[in-house]
């Protein structure tokens, strides 16, 4: 068993802060993203009483460096960009499923510097229900077309085999992480979009079948069921005995009933 000390997320030394000039060390990867984040709070509030849109925090994190740099942004980030390292911390990449943090990873531009395109992590994390999309990085560096995001799909699909299905449920991760205005997102994914489940999948906007929809969210459900009644005191304490599924199960019927209503 790994000790606390061994632990990839604790066992590095963070320089203190005479360091930062006296050894010209910079300061931790949190300590930036944590002011970052504080600062942006009262700024996104200020932009939002003035009809502006929110900043988004979407910093790189997880390409390389120390795996704390994920637990960091796991706390403070709206989302990320690359989150490679989540393939070695297990504990990490399965929080950030359950909290569906967005991530759009770069596979051509890991490529080019360190990851070969086949060990891209990319195919593994879509499958297990992870929020990941494609996105470029330095396309003028990495891509070799006028369209680089296009070539960043067309090059996926033909090496990963990825289904028309695949591929819509990526670009529909994609506009709803970006930082686009509400009444854009709406234009292109349907007027319900931020409803979980069935519910906010509007196949003649998003062409993503309802059945990929309700699959994903139904196995996240049961898995926060999993975790929310896994303490013997809390179920003792609720009077269940088994497990119990969340109340936004409760939205399983309305989501089953727009499934396999007839759309004829």
């Amino acid at each position: 068993m790994t000790s606390p000390s061994q632990s990839p997320c604790v066992r590095s030394r963070f320089p203190e802060p005479a360091e930062w000039t006296e050894s010209q060390r910079n300061p931790p990867y949190a300590y930036y993203l944590y002011y970052l984040y504080a600062n942006l709070v009262p700024l996104n509030a200020l932009r939002r009483e003035r009809g502006l849109q929110p900043i988004v925090l979407r910093p790189h994190c997880g390409e390389a460096g120390p795996v704390h740099h994920l637990a960091t942004a796991f706390l403070l980030a709206d989302n990320i960009s690359h989150g490679l390292l989540l393939r070695k911390a297990p504990v990490l990449q399965y929080l950030y499923y359950l909290a569906q943090v967005p991530m759009a990873m770069s596979p051509l531009s890991n490529n080019s510097l360190f990851l070969p395109y086949s060990r891209s992590p990319l195919p593994d994390f879509h499958a297990k229900g992870l929020c990941v999309t494609l996105s470029t990085d330095d396309p003028l560096m990495f891509h070799f077309t006028k369209e680089p995001l296009m070539e960043e799909y067309s090059i996926a699909a033909q090496v990963w085999k990825l289904t028309n299905t695949d591929m819509c449920e990526l670009a529909r991760n994609s506009v709803i992480m970006s930082g686009f205005p509400h009444e854009v997102k709406k234009r292109w994914l349907g007027p319900a979009y931020q409803h979980e489940g069935v519910l906010g999948n509007d196949i003649r906007y998003t062409n993503l079948p309802n059945v990929r929809v309700a699959f994903r969210f139904e196995n996240l459900l049961h898995e926060l069921a999993l975790v929310t009644t896994a303490n013997p005191r809390s179920r003792a304490h609720s009077g269940h005995s088994g497990l119990s599924v969340p109340a936004a199960m409760s939205t399983r019927t309305k989501s089953m009933s727009v499934l396999f209503e007839d759309e004829g």
